[in-house]
């Protein structure tokens, strides 16, 4: 089957959203959390949600292999064979999930060939979708309904700069100070990406480590959209490449004119 169809899309989307509404069941209830190996926090809602990708997925693609954040991941001379490959955060700020503070996503992306060509990003409090794949186009769709999204380039207005809400450092202020006069939005998860690509930011740095499965969603629906997502050194973030799934510093911009990496 084609991988990047409209009919594929609505498939995931249709997904993300079946596992944003088992993850709002556990979020509006009591619920524990425990903590995994590196200390990052797990609730009964990033199992259910990623029972639900997982199965979801097989149904639609049996073929592709799944990384997700809450399954172990094959070592890389394995992984490196696999010519296409769903990496998959089911819930994508649990932080912010344990805060109650609503700013957490689904993250369901495609990754062909090394580049992200596909992204879901849901929004399971506020029910917004983010989606896109390459030759069909980026969309933003919500209970108002669907509409294409594309960055836009800042004119003479302060820049608008997201940034993490859980993981700002001097290193982040630095980049922030350099900046000039800017608006700076804190917000958890993956959503600044869609931020981004909706025209309603301008700038997205992230200093300190991210795994794959946070930004390859994220990448494909602002490549899609017209904007660029790059590391320290100016290039596109690359998946499935190495044995560890942590990504370096990057930055994610709609304005092609400024060289934003050196900032990093």
């Amino acid at each position: 089957m084609n991988l990047r169809s409209r009919t594929t899309l609505n498939a995931l989307v249709d997904l993300a959203r079946e596992a944003g509404r088992a993850i709002l069941e556990v979020y509006h209830g009591p619920f524990d959390v425990t903590l995994k190996g590196d200390d990052s926090p797990l609730t009964l809602a990033d199992l259910r949600s990623h029972a639900i990708i997982a199965r979801g997925l097989a149904d639609l693609a049996p073929a592709v292999p799944v990384i997700s954040e809450e399954a172990d991941v094959p070592p890389l001379a394995e992984r490196v064979l696999w010519p296409a490959l769903w990496l998959v955060d089911p819930l994508d700020g649990t932080k912010e999930f344990v805060n109650r503070n609503g700013e957490f996503t689904v993250n369901i992306a495609l990754v062909e060939g090394g580049e992200p060509t596909l992204g879901i990003l849901h929004v399971p409090l506020t029910g917004v979708t983010f989606f896109a794949a390459r030759g069909i186009g980026a969309f933003r769709v919500d209970d108002t309904g669907e509409r294409s999204i594309h960055v836009t380039v800042p004119a003479t207005r302060p820049l608008r700069v997201v940034g993490s809400r859980s993981h700002r450092g001097d290193r982040l202020g630095a980049v922030l100070e350099a900046l000039g006069p800017h608006d700076f939005r804190p917000l958890g998860s993956a959503s600044k990406f869609g931020l981004v690509a909706e025209g309603s930011a301008d700038l997205y740095p992230r200093i300190g480590p991210t795994s794959e499965w946070d930004t390859a969603a994220g990448q494909a629906i602002v490549e899609v959209a017209g904007g660029y997502v790059v590391g320290r050194d100016g290039q596109p973030l690359r998946y499935n490449r190495r044995e560890t799934l942590l990504n370096d510093d990057f930055i994610v911009y709609a304005d092609p004119s400024h060289a934003w990496h050196t900032l990093l």
